[in-house]
Parts: C-alpha cells; sequence; structure tokens
C-alpha cells in the first residue's frame, strides 16, 4: 500500500508569517580540516611541510619511548598509541624504554615530575611545563627540534598528571583517524603512508573534574553478550570499557550492578585493572561506600535498615572502604565514595524525610572512612546523590560537610531538577548532575534504543554548567550500545562545556558522521542522526501503541493516515535516505553503519508500522470493515520483522555482538518491560467479497478554520537585553526547532527588561482567543515556584505562564506529578492564555522570558475550538 508523503513539520495554516529559514553553522568537515591542518600547531597533515614530525613515514610508524618506571596507566596508553598507529600504518611501532635508542624522531609520553627524560627537557628550556604543575589532568602536546644528541624532533606528550598523559596520547589518536569506537562499534581505521604533526605546541586540559558513564540495567542484553563473549561481566570485558571511556576523554564509572554483579567482588582483578588503567571507580546512587548492591545479601546482612541494624551495616561499609585501600603497597585504588544511603533494591529508605537519621548515617560512615585510612575524612573525595527522595532531605536543609560533592540528578527523563542557588554558597567539594539516557520507572522504561536528542542534552547540561555544576557529569548509558552517539556527545561537552557553543552542537552529528565514516558521507549521516533523534524523542518506544497517535478519516476509496501516518512516512523517508547512503559506503563500513545508523533507523521505522497497522485494524475491524485482514497481515509481518532486524543484529561482525539486542520492547502494559514480546491483538473481519486494496491518501493534517500554527524559530523580531538573546536550537523538540534565551545562568527578568520575540500574524475571523504555548518539558532547578515567561497579543497586558511540573518520586501524587507525566510522554507541556474579542486583522504575538530554563517549540493561536494534536497543527 502507499504510505503518505514525508511529513513538512514547519507547515503552518491561516498564517501571513514568512518562514525564515534557520542558518546552522556547521563544523568544518573533516576535509576542510585536513585542508587546514598544516598550518595549525600540533596538528595531523598529509604531508611534510619541511618542519613537520613525521609520526608515519612510508608507512613507517615512529618509535615510542616510555621511562620503564612509568606509571602503569602511561604504559597501558603508550601500548595502545603503538597498535593504533599499527592499525594506520600497518606496520608494528617499537615502543622504547630507553631514550639512547631512539634515532632521528620519537614520540615521547610522560608525566610531568615522574619522567626523568621529561622533566631533562623542562630543566634545559626545551619543554614549558610551568602551566601544568598542580593541574588536574592537563597535557601539553609540543614538537621538540633537537631534543637529545641523534634525535632531530621529538613529540612530546606530557601530562600533568598520569590522566593527562592517557588524554594527551589518545586525542592524537583520534586525530589520525582511531575512532574511540574502532572496538565497541567497529568503526574501521583508514589506512595512511604519511602522517605528519605539524610543529608547535597546544595545551588541553577538561573543565569538569569528573566524567563518566554508568551501566545500568543491563540484563538481559549487555550480560547475555558478556557471558557468551567473556564468560561474564569481568576484567577482560572491563578492559574493553575502560578503554572506550579513555578514549572518550572519561575518567569515572558506576559499573553493572543488575545482573546481579559486583564490579569488586565478582573479578577482583577489574578493580587492578581500572587503576592501572587510570580509571577513578565508584559506586551508584544507592550503593554507599564502595559495595555493590548485590554485596549485601552475599554478606548475609539482616534487614538494610540503619536504625534497626547499624551495627552490621557499618561493618559492611567498612569491608568496602578496606578494599579500596588494598593495594599492594597500601595504598587506594583511585575512586570517589558515595555516602548517604537508600532503601534496599534502590528505594526510598522511609516513608518520610527522615533528616535527622541520614545525617547521623553521613557522619557514621565519614568516621569509618577516617578510622580505616588513618586520615582526615575531607582527604577522601566523596559524593553524595540526590537522586528521587533524597533531594528532599537537601531541600529541607539537610546539611552535609562541606568537602561532599553534592550530586544533584534529572528526573530520570532528561530534565536536571535542582541547581547550586545563584549567590550561594560555595562548596569546596562542588557539585555535579547524574543525567540519564536509560531508564527503569514509571511513567515506563526505556531501555530499548537511542531516544535521546544531543539538543535536549545540550541545553540542559549547559544550564548546568552555567549554574556551577561542574565537578561531576555521570551519566547512565544502560547496556552502552546502542547509546554511542549520545554517550560520545555528552563525555565531549563534559570535557570542555564553554566550547560546545550552539555553533558547535549544531555541526556535531556531521563532525562526529566524518570521525566514523568519512567527509563524503559525513553531511548526510549527521543530517540522518539528527532526524533519528528527533523522531525517536518524540515519544519512547515504549510508550507508543495503537493508540499513542491520531488516524485520519476511514474513507470509501481511500484512507487518510492521519497523524500517524505523518510519522510512518517520516520513518520512510529516513529510511531511503539510510538505504542511499549505504550504497556509498566502503564494505569494511557497512558492520559499523548497522550498528550506528541503520539499525536505530530499520528497527524503530519497523515499530511505527506495527502499530500503525494495529491501529488501522481495530478501526476498520470496528466498522466491520474487511480492509482490517490487510493490516491485520501488515502487523504480524512486522512482529516478525522486528525479530529478524534482532536477529541480524547478532549476525553482524561476525556475531560479535549477539545478545546485545535481547531488550524486549512489544507488549508493554504497565511501567515494567514484558518478560517476551508479545504480538499486540489483531481482528479479522469476515470477506463477503474480495476487499478492495487499503489505499492511502495524504497523512497531512489540516488545521481548523481560525487556527494560526507558528514554530517558535520562526519568529518576525526578536529582541535582546540584559545581556541576553533569544537563540534558535534547531531540531530541539518534535518539528523544526525551539527557541530559548542565553546565556543560561542569569536571573530573572521582567516585562519592563523587554527581553521578547514578535510573531506578526493575520486573523481571518473575530472572537475570543487561545494561545496555547508548546514547550520543551523542564523543570524548576531554583524551587523559585515554576518557570515563567509571558505572552502578549499587540499592547494588550501581558499573561504570566507557568511551568511547574513535579516529577514522581519527589511529592505524593498531585496534578503537577501527574502532568509531569504527561510532558515526558508527549515531550512537550502546553501553557495556555485567553484573549478576548480579537478582531480580524493584522495582530503581533509577544513572548516574553522571564526566567531561565523556559524553552519554546511552537505557538498555536486558536479561535475556532481546535483539538490540539501530538504535533500541533
Amino acid at each position: 500500500m502507499a504510505i503518505s508523503p514525508l511529513f513538512q513539520p514547519s507547515r503552518r495554516r491561516n498564517s501571513n508569517v514568512n518562514f525564515k529559514p534557520i542558518a546552522i553553522f556547521l563544523i568544518h568537515s573533516a576535509a576542510s580540516v585536513a585542508a587546514q591542518a598544516c598550518d595549525t600547531p600540533v596538528s595531523v597533515c598529509g604531508q611534510d611541510t619541511g618542519q613537520g614530525f613525521g609520526l608515519i613515514r612510508a608507512g613507517q610508524p615512529v618509535a615510542i619511548y616510555v621511562d620503564a618506571g612509568a606509571d602503569p596507566a602511561v604504559k597501558h596508553v603508550s601500548r595502545n598509541f603503538a597498535a593504533d598507529l599499527e592499525r594506520v600504518s600497518g606496520k608494528t611501532a617499537a615502543l622504547l624504554s630507553e631514550i639512547a635508542a631512539a634515532q632521528k624522531e620519537v614520540v615521547i609520553i610522560g608525566v610531568l615530575g615522574q619522567s626523568p627524560v621529561i622533566d631533562r627537557l623542562v630543566a634545559e628550556g626545551r619543554l614549558t611545563a610551568d602551566d601544568l604543575k598542580g593541574q588536574w589532568e592537563a597535557y601539553r602536546q609540543v614538537v621538540v627540534e633537537r631534543p637529545f644528541t641523534g634525535v632531530e624532533r621529538a613529540l612530546v606528550i606530557v601530562g600533568a598528571d598520569r590522566r593527562g598523559a592517557v588524554f594527551g596520547s589518545y586525542d592524537l589518536s583520534a586525530k589520525i583517524g582511531v575512532s574511540p569506537w574502532y572496538w565497541w562499534a567497529d568503526v574501521p581505521v583508514a589506512r595512511r603512508a604519511d602522517v605528519f604533526i605539524t610543529a608547535g605546541a597546544r595545551r588541553d586540559q577538561p573543565t569538569v573534574k569528573y566524567r563518566g558513564i554508568f551501566i545500568n540495567d543491563e540484563a538481559p542484553a549487555l550480560s547475555t553478550w558478556a557471558r557468551a563473549k567473556f564468560g561474564g561481566i569481568n576484567a577482560t570485558m572491563y578492559a574493553t570499557v575502560f578503554e572506550l571511556l579513555l578514549r572518550l576523554k572519561g575518567n569515572y564509572l558506576w559499573p553493572a550492578m543488575w545482573q546481579p554483579s559486583a564490579f569488586n567482588a565478582d573479578d577482583p582483578q577489574s578493580m587492578v585493572l581500572a587503576d592501572e588503567m587510570g580509571v577513578v571507580m565508584g559506586t551508584s546512587h544507592h550503593e554507599p561506600m564502595m559495595r555493590a548492591h548485590d554485596e549485601w545479601s552475599r554478606f548475609k546482612g539482616a534487614k538494610w535498615d540503619y536504625k534497626a541494624n547499624a551495627p552490621q551495616l557499618r561493618e559492611f561499609w567498612r569491608g568496602g572502604i578496606s578494599r579500596m585501600l588494598s593495594k599492594p603497597d597500601g595504598s587506594a585504588y583511585e575512586s570517589l565514595v558515595t555516602v548517604g544511603m537508600r532503601g534496599d533494591g534502590d528505594e526510598p529508605m522511609s516513608e518520610g524525610t527522615a533528616t535527622r537519621l541520614l545525617e547521623n548515617i553521613v557522619a557514621d560512615q565519614r568516621q569509618i572512612i577516617a578510622s580505616v585510612t588513618g586520615k582526615p575524612a575531607a582527604q577522601t573525595p566523596q559524593m553524595w546523590a540526590l537522586y528521587k527522595e533524597v533531594q528532599d532531605y537537601h531541600d529541607q536543609g539537610m546539611q552535609v560537610p562541606d568537602d561532599v560533592l553534592l550530586l544533584f540528578c534529572d528526573d530520570n527523563w532528561g530534565n536536571v531538577r535542582r541547581l547550586p542557588q545563584r549567590g550561594g554558597k560555595d562548596r569546596k567539594g562542588g557539585y555535579g548532575v547524574y543525567y540519564h539516557f536509560d531508564y527503569v520507572g514509571g511513567p515506563r522504561n526505556y531501555k530499548w534504543l537511542n531516544t535521546n536528542q544531543i539538543e535536549k542534552t545540550w541545553q540542559q547540561m549547559n544550564l548546568a554548567h552555567a549554574y556551577g555544576a561542574d565537578q561531576l557529569w555521570i551519566v547512565n548509558v544502560g547496556d552502552i550500545k546502542p547509546m554511542e552517539f549520545p554517550i560520545s556527545f555528552f563525555l565531549d561537552m563534559a570535557w570542555a562545556p564553554a566550547q560546545m557553543t550552539p555553533t558547535a552542537l549544531n555541526g556535531y552529528a556531521e563532525q562526529w558522521a566524518a570521525a566514523s565514516f568519512g567527509p563524503k558521507v559525513a553531511q548526510d549521516i549527521g543530517a540522518i542522526l539528527t532526524r533519528y533523534s528527533q523522531y525517536a524523542a518524540r515519544r519512547k518506544p515504549e510508550l507508543i501503541d495503537s493508540r499513542s497517535f491520531a488516524l485520519g478519516e476511514a474513507g470509501v476509496e481511500a484512507l487518510d493516515g492521519g497523524e500517524f501516518g505523518q510519522m510512518v512516512a517520516g520513518w520512510e523517508a529516513l529510511e531511503r535516505q539510510v538505504a542511499a547512503v549505504k550504497k556509498r559506503l566502503r564494505a569494511d563500513q557497512l558492520d559499523a553503519y548497522f550498528q550506528l545508523v541503520e539499525h536505530p533507523v530499520t528497527a524503530l521505522a519497523n515499530f511505527y508500522k506495527l502499530y500503525y497497522a494495529v491501529a488501522w485494524n481495530r478501526k476498520l475491524a470496528a466498522a466491520h470493515d474487511a480492509r482490517a485482514n490487510q493490516f491485520a497481515d501488515l502487523a504480524e509481518a512486522a512482529f516478525k520483522r522486528d525479530q529478524a532486524i534482532s536477529d541480524q543484529y547478532h549476525e553482524v561482525s561476525g556475531g560479535k555482538w549477539a545478545g546485545m539486542m535481547k531488550q524486549t520492547h512489544i507488549g508493554y502494559s504497565g511501567w515494567q518491560e514484558p518478560k517476551t514480546q508479545i504480538m499486540p491483538t489483531v481482528l479479522r473481519v469476515a470477506e463477503g467479497q474480495p476487499a478492495p486494496t487499503a489505499r492511502m491518501v495524504t497523512g497531512q493534517a489540516v488545521a481548523a478554520p481560525g487556527v494560526i500554527a507558528i514554530e517558535a524559530p520562526s519568529f518576525s523580531r526578536a529582541v535582546a537585553g540584559q545581556g541576553l538573546r533569544w537563540t534558535v536550537l534547531p531540531n530541539l523538540g518534535r518539528t523544526l526547532g525551539a527557541i530559548t534565551a542565553l546565556p543560561q545562568g542569569r536571573g530573572p527578568s521582567t516585562v519592563a527588561d523587554d527581553v521578547r520575540v514578535d510573531y506578526d500574524i493575520v486573523t481571518t475571523q473575530s472572537g475570543d482567543a487561545s494561545l496555547q504555548v508548546y514547550l520543551v518539558p523542564t523543570l524548576d532547578t531554583a524551587k523559585g515556584g515554576g518557570v515563567k515567561l509571558a505572552v502578549g497579543i499587540d499592547d494588550r497586558p501581558p499573561q504570566v505562564l507557568k511551568l511547574d511540573l513535579v516529577p514522581t518520586g519527589s511529592a505524593p501524587v498531585i496534578a503537577q506529578e501527574r502532568a509531569w507525566e504527561d510532558a515526558v510522554r508527549d515531550n512537550a507541556v502546553v501553557l495556555s492564555a485567553r484573549f478576548k474579542g480579537l478582531a480580524a486583522g493584522q495582530h503581533v504575538i509577544r513572548l516574553w522570558r522571564l526566567d531561565d530554563n523556559a524553552v519554546v517549540q511552537k505557538l498555536v493561536l486558536d479561535q475556532g475550538g481546535a483539538k490540539p494534536s501530538y504535533l500541533g497543527p
């Protein structure tokens, strides 16, 4: 059957507003970067300018020197850097432990103050390093002329600490074409015979101190895969995770814990290897004192209740800290210790807010830390996660020592709940954010595919950075796969939040695609990734069924697909784009392309077609229309194809990822996943005569008379003020994009400050009007009574609108909480203002910025009583 053409989200009815194209500024493509690289200090160049350092000359990679007594993390990265040179050149790179063995050119990797060779270069004035001393994870890459007798040039990668040396090395690995995802997504490495590093020096270091991921909800996907490939979630598996994390310039990990798994206990070599490679370990928000949740049952502890069982819990926690100090030399494995306590099994500790009890628990935990380590507790890094109900303790005044890092959290759906108070007292321990790309809980799990928009992540984490939450960023990534794209973005932004400007954000997908598949297809793949993310984020697939979106009318000659048809048409168009790009790829790129691009698009497109067919089947069957049978067949075929698509994933790369797509996703009836896939019920109608083909007509929604729909980025004028400027964030939200006032982190403004956007319109009828403002869901991070903005028409008095959502888990079930569930389900929330006696003719809709974190995606002026639709008129 023919499906309706691609939905055009910017279409508006009954409006004379001219659509203004959004200027999208893209980062230079890989090709243009390469053309300029030969002029940029310490950049990769494909030719020898006479002053460059030969990383690979005529297919032969340079030798790498590391001090014999170097930190294990430096030795690990030097071996991996040598392997990367071999991946690019096809030949083995020599590893040296004596600088006297170096000839002509050599790479030197080391840590300031720990490498005699590097310290000698500093002492002789050949290497500047004063600005590295005492810095966290800073590094310098510098080409040094004639550093030693017999050596013409050295490329020195010097770290302020061991991870600085690690990140300085992996930074070059990525630039020569070794993707951080070369193993975890089979991104191929292109062979190059000549790779040169231009002369000069560059320095870099992260802004966010701890940057990490949380492997969570890992059964049945990652756990099945790990058992088959590694014999379990063990050190051998974690070696690949640690390397991935470090290549992405992350440094912190909450390990898998739901299989059930216990990182330190299941395989003690895991914590040894993490420390050797340079990864800081922690435990999740409900696993205090370096103990995995599952260890409590293994410990054969009684009730997880501090009032009833404090001595046994203290003994249990003491064991966690003692194990942290179990390195052979008696020192500690590098860790960030979670303090506090929640209930057993990731539940609230009590029905009320037992502030005094939790304060006592933290005090006792710190006494254990001091006792076991033999030094003040403040000298051991600690973190308290304000997750769900725990935030209520903080809001009600619970105090923890100033050196403890306070980790604010989102609502599990990508909306940060609380941030440091503007103008508040600085904390020695600082603040951070725990974010989610995967979640198990209400209103429903979302675990199957990536359904996250990097534009949304940017807006929320830019807000967090603006408010000073920059000591820890960690994101729940589920099974790691298939979250490759948003994980890359999250950690790239964590490294340098200020450099991830809206311009950089708009070019990120293309840049990422270029690094994975090359510049020739980067623009097309970047566009696919962006559109996929928007379509997937409209509603998580676990929340979709046959009733999720509206169908049109079932005519005798043809069926109107309605909004559901528009969505299916969009997915079909995206599938065609995926197929067209696939034809342009090399054979060695196809496995990576399937994992990163083709599979998510194909799987979710088929998922929509399944429920679209079920919707038509049920509608037609209710009318005793025999065309229902054709849709029953289509639904059953789509259900079978879903399994075939998963099977294909398990066969890609020679079966390397078998088991990774076992997550159930069809047949949800509550918040928790079904144990097995459940085919939706379809109905069949007895056919007296052959049924006509279920021919489809366009599924475009036509706005009702008297309705004007305007995409928020299509404003007629924008007025800046108070240092604020309205900025378009293309693609954010359900249709064209969204607008917000930047920079974020500023205090409230007033209508008199006049930070506003105007929309010129023409109405064709007179009467009362409702102005509906569609917002991207956000929360009041300041606990200031909601997120406010104001709207008006012409010179009428402005009306203040307030967005005040309350996430589940922080309060009794109230109206705001139900509104929050609707908002995260629909990825939009609508606020309304009424205007009486609006005459036909020209008008100006005005929208004023009052509070931070108000993100507008659409405005609808309704004089006709139209029923709001999912995508808007």
